[in-house]
């Protein structure tokens, strides 16, 4: 067998629907791709010259996919909290991205948000945020996947004065990394109260000519859906749909309040639901309907939104949480199992955000991102069922390997393309007396 790596000495969950785990397994990749996924013996002894990575007995399985992010607002966490989202967002964070947020601090932000991501199994990320070159080019050097969308708002970001400025950034990105090996370009209207009519449709129309995803913030709150139907007679996400810009290429995030009809929306446009629970909790938003958009067969994800309202990037912790909180609020226990949380975090994920032809499952032919998850601490013995331990047992700190395009970018904890240490150093130094700063 030609391949030059093996992930190996694990339990493999493949995410491949129906299929069982596979103890004592491995995952062959040649290159970027993976070429194998079956028993470790016998893929190790088919190509004796691969190098192996140990995986120590624990699980080996597709890289975790945030579906929802601002990359850079890790350089806010903890700046304002126990707040509702509009204070939160027009009192506080808004004045201070003016602020603090220039190409180099959404690099900066970008690259502490991508080293604790990485470090807690996330190899695929949907980043909504401003200044989208640095964010891929950044990403590229980190070596972590991502959909990487220019935000529209209606009044001035860090990086465009003016929504149309904003378009003509978004239309440069589109043609710029429309063939980039590891980010894909997106197009990202911030949500129907805070982007008029009709550049909501002008977003659209620049996604469906270059076929790029159309990323959105939406029924995020009670407030927003207030507001709509006042203004517009009808439910965000059927005033979306009466505008003509949902579609498949959709990424929704949050979508808390819905109706049964909204709902029958989304799922006849083929929209993918980005679901944020521990951002919603937090901001007093409300708890998503994930149970009911799976059984209408929605294509949904999770994401961790931005540091700044979570206030971390822990995906594995957010989605364990919602676990619970989805059986507590239905009131019964068999309220989304183990697996399908567990389908969610990856292959899920990835057809949110409509890469599931080459993420989100380990498979032959697929993108060699994989993460192996370590079973040897007290909270992690003994081991039953892999699924249930990965979704109410594991924790961040139990990542122990990371691979993203058949590139390694955390062994044994450790993260291989980032100076942790310089890095945090970095952060600490540039937001260094914000607060004082936007006082005076």
């Amino acid at each position: 067998m030609d391949c030059d790596l093996i992930i190996a000495n694990g339990t493999v969950l493949t995410m491949v629907p129906g299929a069982a785990p596979i103890p004592a397994g491995a995952v062959a990749v040649r290159g970027t791709d993976i070429v194998a996924v079956g028993p470790a013996r016998d893929l190790i002894a088919a190509a004796p010259g691969a190098r192996v990575i140990d995986a120590g007995g624990g699980l080996i399985l597709p890289g975790f996919v945030n579906t929802h992010m601002h990359l850079a607002m890790s350089l806010m966490r903890g700046f304002a909290d126990d707040l509702p989202l509009m204070t939160w967002l027009e009192k506080h964070i808004w004045p201070a991205e003016r602020t603090l947020m220039t190409a180099d601090t959404v690099a900066l932000g970008t690259r502490l948000a991508a080293a604790e991501s990485l470090k807690a199994g996330v190899t695929c990320i949907c980043d909504m945020y401003f200044h989208a070159p640095r964010v891929i080019d950044t990403l590229t050097e980190i070596g972590l996947r991502g959909v990487v969308a220019e935000s529209l708002i209606d009044h001035p970001t860090p990086s465009c004065p003016t929504p149309e400025v904003a378009l003509t950034r978004q239309r440069e990105l589109l043609e710029r990394y429309a063939d980039h090996p590891l980010c894909v370009p997106a197009v990202a209207p911030h949500s129907p109260y805070s982007v008029c009519a009709a550049n909501l449709v002008k977003e659209a129309e620049l996604a469906d000519e270059f076929g790029a995803p159309f990323v959105t913030h939406l029924a995020e709150t009670r407030w927003e859906v207030e507001k709509i139907t006042a203004e517009k007679g009808m439910t965000p996400v059927a005033y979306l749909a009466d505008l003509g810009v949902l579609s498949e290429r959709t990424v929704a995030a949050h979508c808390v309040h819905v109706t049964p009809d909204d709902l029958d929306i989304l799922a006849e446009f083929e929209v993918g639901v980005a679901s944020n629970p521990v951002s919603n909790l937090k901001l007093g938003s409300g708890v998503a309907p994930v149970p009911q958009m799976v059984e209408r067969g929605l294509k949904v994800g999770f994401g961790t939104d931005g540091a700044a309202s979570n206030n971390t990037l822990d995906l594995l912790r957010d989605v364990q949480l919602a676990a619970l909180v989805y059986k507590g609020v239905a009131a019964d226990p068999t309220c989304m199992p183990a697996r399908t949380i567990a389908e969610l975090l990856t292959i899920g994920g990835a057809r949110v955000l409509g890469l599931a032809d080459k993420v989100g499952s380990l498979e032959p032919g697929k993108r060699a991102d994989v993460v192996c998850i370590g079973v040897d601490s007290p909270h992690a013995v003994p081991v039953f069922e892999p699924y249930a331990h990965l979704v109410y047992a594991a924790r961040a700190a139990d990542v122990r390997h990371v691979v993203v395009d058949g590139r390694v970018l955390v062994r044994d904890g450790e993260l291989e393309t980032l100076d942790e240490a310089a890095l945090l150093a970095e952060a600490r130094q540039a937001t260094n007396g914000l607060v004082e700063r936007l006082k005076g």
